[in-house]
Order: C-alpha cells, then sequence, then structure tokens
C-alpha cells in the first residue's frame, strides 16, 4: 500500500464531497430534521388524553373523584349531560374513552357496600386503551387511598406493590427514542450515502478512471471508507451533542466506549453500503436496495421503536441479521443505564464479526475489472 496515493485518493473523496451538496444535507442536515421530528414530533406517552364524563347524580363522591381525574396530567376531562351523547362523541374519536358515575354510586359508597364506575374505551388503538385503562385503574385507587385516609381509616389492600423504576424514572419516551434514532442516521450515512456516491462514480465513469490509476484495490475502498467514515462520526457527534444539550437525554456511560462501539458500527454499515454499490451501479437501483437492506430493517426491526420480543418468532429470529438491533441495545444501555459491560461486550462481538464479513466480503468482489 502506497499511503501516498491513499491520501491523494481520501483528498479527492473529500473534495467530491464538498462539492456535493447532497451528501453534507445527508450527512449533517438530515440528522438534525430526523432528531427535531422525533425528539418533538414523535412521543410515545400519552398525555391529556380526551375523556368523557358522565355523572348521572352529583355528590360530595363524585365530585372528589372526578377532581382526581381533572389534577392527573394524563386526562382531559370533558363533561356530558349523558351516555349518549359521550357515546356518540366516542363513536367521533372527540373522546378516547368514558367514565360513568351511575346514579347509585354514592349511596352505595356511603352505605359501605361494593360499587363499581362504569368504563367505556376505544379499542382501535390496543396500546392507547391499554394506556388509558391503566390510568384509570391508578387515579381510582388513588382516590379510594385518599378517602380512606380522610375518613382516618387504614385501606385494606392484600398485596402492595412497592414500584421503582431503573434507567428512565421520568418514563419519557423521549430518553429511549433519541439513543435509537442515532443508529438510524448513522445507517443513513453509512450505507445509503456511501452505495448512492460510489453507484453515481460508475455512472459517471469516474470509477474507470480510477481502474486505470497505479492504485490497489484496497488504497481505492480506503479512499473510499476514510472520508465517509469521518463524516459519519461527524454525524453521530452531532446528534450525541443534541440529544444531551437539545433534548436532556443523559448519558450515564463512557463518551470513550460510545466512541468505539459507534466506529463498529459504522464500518458495518460502510461495509454494506460499498457491497451494494458493487452489486448495483445504479444510483436508483443502489438507493432503493439500500432503504430495504439498511434502512427499512433499522428502523422496524432493530427494538428502535418497536418491542423485539413482542415481536413472532421468524421474525425475532430475522431481527438478530439487522445490525441496528445490536448497535441500539448499546446505546440505549450507555445513554440510560451506563456501562453495563455484559450487554455492551456480547452486541460488540456481534458487530465486530458483521463488520469483518461485509468489509471482506466487498474486499473478494471488488477486483480492477470492468466486468
Amino acid at each position: 500500500m502506497n499511503l501516498r496515493r491513499l491520501r491523494a485518493l481520501v483528498r479527492k473523496e473529500f473534495l467530491q464531497i464538498l462539492r456535493d451538496p447532497s451528501a453534507i444535507a445527508i450527512a449533517f442536515f438530515m440528522p438534525v430534521f430526523l432528531l427535531l421530528l422525533f425528539g418533538y414530533g414523535v412521543s410515545l406517552d400519552a398525555r391529556h388524553i380526551p375523556l368523557a364524563v358522565v355523572v348521572d347524580r352529583p355528590t360530595a363522591e363524585t365530585a372528589s373523584f372526578v377532581g382526581g381525574l381533572e389534577r392527573s396530567s394524563y386526562f382531559a376531562p370533558r363533561f356530558f349531560p349523558g351516555m349518549r351523547q359521550a357515546r356518540r362523541a366516542l363513536g367521533k374519536r372527540r373522546v378516547d374513552g368514558i367514565v360513568w358515575l351511575r346514579s347509585r354510586f354514592s349511596r352505595r359508597i356511603l352505605r359501605g357496600e361494593t360499587t363499581s364506575i362504569g368504563v367505556f374505551v376505544n379499542g382501535v388503538d390496543a396500546n392507547n386503551a391499554r394506556i388509558v385503562e391503566g390510568y384509570l385503574e391508578g387515579v381510582w385507587q388513588n382516590w379510594q387511598a385518599q378517602r380512606a385516609l380522610a375518613a382516618g381509616q387504614p385501606l385494606v389492600v392484600p398485596v402492595k406493590g412497592q414500584e421503582r423504576i431503573w434507567f428512565n424514572p421520568a418514563l419519557r419516551s423521549r430518553d429511549y427514542l433519541v439513543p435509537g434514532l442515532i443508529a438510524v442516521i448513522m445507517t443513513l450515512i453509512g450505507a445509503l450515502l456511501t452505495a448512492l456516491v460510489v453507484a453515481r462514480e460508475w455512472e459517471r465513469g469516474t470509477m474507470e478512471a480510477l481502474m486505470a490509476t497505479p492504485a490497489q484495490m484496497t488504497e481505492i475502498l480506503l479512499g473510499k471508507l476514510i472520508p465517509y467514515y469521518v463524516m459519519g462520526m461527524g454525524g453521530m457527534l452531532l446528534s450525541v451533542a443534541m440529544a444531551v444539550g437539545l433534548f436532556d437525554v443523559p448519558l450515564r456511560g463512557s463518551f470513550a466506549v460510545l466512541l468505539l462501539v459507534s466506529t463498529l458500527f459504522l464500518l458495518v454499515a460502510l461495509g454494506m453500503g460499498l457491497l451494494i454499490s458493487s452489486v448495483a451501479r445504479n444510483q436508483f437501483v443502489a438507493g432503493q436496495i439500500a432503504i430495504v437492506v439498511t434502512f427499512l430493517p433499522a428502523f422496524i426491526l432493530s427494538g428502535f421503536i418497536f418491542y423485539i420480543p413482542s415481536m413472532p418468532a421468524p421474525i425475532r429470529i430475522l431481527t438478530h441479521l439487522v445490525a441496528a438491533r445490536y448497535f441500539v441495545s448499546i446505546l440505549q444501555t450507555l445513554f440510560l443505564a451506563g456501562d453495563v459491560w455484559p450487554v455492551i461486550l456480547g452486541n460488540s462481538l456481534a458487530l465486530t464479526l458483521m463488520a469483518i464479513f461485509f468489509l471482506g466480503l466487498t474486499l473478494r468482489r471488488s477486483h480492477k475489472r470492468l466486468d
């Protein structure tokens, strides 16, 4: 390997990147756009849920229970005079649930009898329906505890759970989504951008000119890898800075470990991008393959949004072939839990093996021939 030729190839690639606004946009503007979109626009937290409240006979007991709903940040109660109007609002998706306090509600409570609350939940969105049920159960239990305390009577509960939430005590979905989004961003920069740029060189004929030079194939590949590695790490650092500084996502793990595992994942993404470009020498075809093979699996099958253990068994097996799965697990651990070495080392080993496989396969398929 001739270092002088390698330096010239790297310089040539950097000059080409500077002359290509689309490459700079994908590497630096796309991360900012995606982080702002997911950080502010996408949330898995259920807050201010529109809830219809129907009270047949207002009393002090119903007022105290409804007050618990109004004080909760999870609900935005809307009062209706009867169930007919409330059901109409539920059918039109103006509310996500109905709480019905029947006329005998207060009378049975004052007599010490068992009573019930009518709860109707829109089950079109099953996940949101379960969240609404859980929140209503929490409001009901809290109201019972406060009522027992006001009466000076102990609330008899056979089993009382003591909950402690580790790693994300605020239960903010942003702290969970933003670290995973970094893996998607690096997939875009590493695989998609590399596949498109190299395919463009094949279309324009500049790759044939490189083949005619004395440069070895290893030098040509390194000349492609080094600039896009620098761009990928720059996009990663920008994303981490926005995650910590703008979205207040904690980084509890080692920054050096973060750099190391990011390097491993970026090598996998770059290897996949170069391999795609060696197979598809057309920008459109290379872009389609890169989206289907790298971006979509990183978005859907990495655990970034969708919980992997809840997937069917064949899909769970398929996720082991997605490099972003291992990187997302490491990122979420480093940001929220810290340096948990069993998680970091196991997933890093998988990334190392995948980097060796894709880079080795790319080198094996790359020859200084036009066939």
